[in-house]
């Protein structure tokens, strides 16, 4: 026996020191995370779409990937000096076009320790245009994007310092009253450093609110700390995997994914935890040896765990079938998230659990020598035995009470904008290029600055540039001087008034028209083609998701009624979410839109995970049914696993929640509809709606499997728990 004692305790410090080694090696992974990030939009199309094909041919013309920078310089004096105004001060009354002054600015101006001009991409001269109105000049450079994204020494691109010192000095150099830094360049540095705040804000906001929820529930001191340090540990893991993996071009993370997969982490890892530690607790009023109860404990917790895990990450994978390389890296990412949470909540939680009963003080849970009688009893009482109660009452009124309920809050999906939105809408807060480009568009000819560019052959330009006059919505076209491979470029200026998706369509037909060698890209046909492919993605991924979930639960049930049933619940939660979040964002919050990809993302995410509370209530209850009968099993089941897995929602929604504090359109949207979507599938689907309809349909949920015809033939024989 002393033997048995010393093997465990030294298999116990094996495995905590293990992960306090992978804790170690794997946070500092996860903290140059985001060194391989990417979040140029251009880079997330398919090799097969028209703009990044052209934008592949554009770099011939300039030797490099170019980066668009805006240097926004206000002022009447900045006006003149650029030789706009005539000699009395007169705004566009002739002199030259501003590119002598532009490049002198390029080399007079300090970027991260250098002049700006040794940051141009070669054969990309500056230009610079004048207000309509005399109030300013806008210059525009374009960067070397390879130079401005290569990461130096201290881990960081340069690009941010670039536009922090461009921010910081112009208006001394220039002598402008107001100077703003937009474009492309200034987007991605003000982007990037929204994104800065996943490694620390976000991480410290997700931890502390899942702390002071775990205090409450466990009304304990260590236990928390124990079930936070298994999640933290399971992130390390995921962050050193994804990071490897990344690093090698593997994978493609963009900082979207890199914040999703610390909450996805750390919410999924917690609910575990709190599965197991539940079964733990009732367990130890059963056995005397807390190997015995980990052990039962263990053997009946990591089934629904598997297959909840198993759901979420056949849901994830489904998202390598998206033509958007963002969407098709987060399946992966994700998918590695959630094996690592459960790793560490089914190998380290458990050694920490067994470090002894003490772990649970001040409620510390002792050996009963009767625990169905005690367990009979605590189940009998409650919260959660008077919500079974009357769910048992009246199952029929209640289903479809609820889902009358649901139903109509679907009614407003189709209010939902998902048509993407501008680059400046992309901040809930205010940032200097979302101010830079509000200056642009309402002194300069916005389309001057970003033009639609057409790469042809150079025999084809002249007919091409003539179909493109004729476009509706086309202010101007110009034909390029520089030829390579026997191409030339076409820029076409789309008026401010213009619909964007509108031209960019236009203007490919009419090109193709003319040569179907001619190829339109640009950032505004960038935008286009995402839009187009995430649409595409979403009738895709959305059935195969279904499909996927579905296999999972008959596979985890052994039934065909059930797993429909849960399905159906939670496509039609998925909806009412998407129904409320549509009349939040449109008449409470009045955002713009939404990006495309936040629909799809809501889906997988609440499809996959809100249905995780519906397969833990219902493995409990195939496993009480097989006692107790179809009706008193899923009543019972319901007594006993309410309060973790209202909890464990509780905790995932408030993990989702997080990412709100990050300044960014998307997760905002993204943690609403997610959060949202998690409760009312834990505090309605969970609770009222599913219970009710297998207590509705009794024996009948469990078909075919042999739970149906063991019961259908004769009457419960058990006495009501409730």
């Amino acid at each position: 026996m002393k033997r048995t004692g010393v093997r465990r305790g030294l298999l116990l410090l094996a495995i905590i020191l293990a992960w306090l080694a992978i804790a170690g090696v794997g946070g500092q992974s996860l903290g140059k995370l985001s060194q391989v990030t990417s979040n140029d939009q251009s880079t997330f199309l398919p090799r097969s779409a028209e703009s990044v094909k052209a934008n592949e041919e554009l770099e011939k013309f300039t030797d490099a990937g170019v980066l668009p920078l805006f240097l926004v310089l206000q002022g009447e004096q900045v006006y003149a000096d650029a030789g706009f105004a005539d000699t009395a001060g007169n705004p566009g009354q002739g002199g030259p076009p501003g590119g002598e002054y532009a490049a002198q600015l390029a080399a007079e101006l300090n970027a991260d320790g250098a002049p700006l001009s040794s940051w141009l991409a070669p054969g990309q001269p500056p230009v610079a245009i004048g207000a309509e109105d005399g109030s300013g000049v806008l210059v525009i450079y374009g960067l070397d994007n390879d130079k401005v994204s290569e990461v130096g020494d201290d881990g960081e691109e340069p690009l941010g310092t670039i536009v922090d010192d461009l921010r910081a000095e112009a208006a001394d150099v220039t002598g402008a009253k107001q100077v703003h830094v937009s474009g492309p360049a200034g987007f991605a540095s003000d982007i990037g450093e929204a994104f800065a705040g996943i490694d620390g804000v976000l991480l410290i906001v997700t931890l502390s609110v899942v702390l002071l929820i775990l205090l409450i529930v466990y009304r304990s001191l260590v236990l928390p700390i124990f079930v936070l340090f298994s999640a933290v540990c399971g992130l390390s893991l995921a962050g050193y995997v994804v990071y490897r993996l990344a690093d090698s071009g593997v994978l493609v993370v963009n900082g979207q994914s890199q914040g999703i997969l610390s909450i996805l982490v750390i919410g999924a890892a917690t609910d575990y935890s709190l599965l197991l530690v539940a079964r733990y607790r009732e367990e130890l009023e059963r056995h005397e040896s807390k190997w015995d109860a980990m052990k039962r404990a263990w053997r009946t917790c990591i089934e629904p765990i598997a297959a909840s895990a198993g759901t979420v990450i056949a849901g994830l994978l489904c998202l390598l079938l998206s033509d958007l390389n963002s969407n098709r890296g987060l399946g992966p990412v994700g998918a590695i998230g959630i094996v690592a949470a459960v790793i560490a909540s089914t190998t380290l939680l458990p050694a920490l659990l067994l470090l002894g009963r003490w772990v649970f003080w001040p409620r510390v849970p002792h050996y009963r020598p009767a625990p169905d009688q005690a367990s009979e009893e605590s189940a009998s009482s409650g919260l959660w035995a008077r919500i079974a109660a009357f769910v048992e009452r009246w199952p029929r009124r209640i289903w479809i009470a609820v889902s009358l309920v649901l139903l109509a809050l679907c009614i407003a999906v189709p209010t939902f904008k998902a048509e993407g939105t501008s680059d400046a809408d992309v901040f809930l807060a205010e940032v200097d290029s979302v101010t830079g480009q509000q200056v642009i568009d309402e002194h300069y000819e916005a389309g001057a600055a970003d033009p639609i560019r057409v790469v042809t052959p150079t025999g084809d330009a002249d007919e091409v540039a003539e179909e493109l006059e004729g476009v509706d919505g086309v202010q101007q076209v110009t034909v390029g001087t520089d030829e390579r491979d026997g191409q030339v470029i076409v820029d076409v200026v789309p008026a401010d008034n213009a619909d964007a998706a509108t031209v960019v369509g236009d203007v490919r037909t009419a090109a193709h028209g003319v040569t179907p060698d001619a190829l339109v890209g640009g950032d505004a046909a960038v935008k286009i083609d995402t839009l187009t492919t995430a649409e595409v993605d979403l009738q895709v991924i959305i059935p195969v998701v279904l499909g996927v979930v579905l296999l999972v639960l008959i596979a985890l049930l052994r039934s065909i009624v059930a797993p429909v049933l849960l399905v159906a619940a939670t496509v039609v939660s998925f909806g009412a979410a998407i129904g409320v979040a549509a009349l939040v964002f449109n008449h409470v919050l009045d955002f713009p839109g939404a990006d495309p990809a936040v629909p799809l993302l809501g889906f997988v995410f609440l499809v996959a995970l809100g249905v995780d509370y519906s397969i833990f209530l219902m493995t409990r209850a195939r496993e009480e049914v097989g006692r107790l009968g179809p009706k008193d099993g899923v009543t019972h089941a319901l007594q006993v696993t309410g309060g973790v897995i209202t909890s464990a929602g509780i905790v995932l929604a408030a993990t989702f929640a997080a990412l709100s504090v990050l300044p960014l359109l998307f997760m905002a949207q993204i943690a609403f509809i997610v959060a949202f979507g998690v409760l009312l599938d834990t505090l309605i689907v969970r609770s009222l709606l599913v219970p009710a309809l297998a207590i509705d349909l009794g024996a009948r949920t469990w078909w075919p499997s042999r739970l149906s015809r063991e019961r259908a033939a004769k009457k419960e024989q058990s006495p009501s728990l409730t």
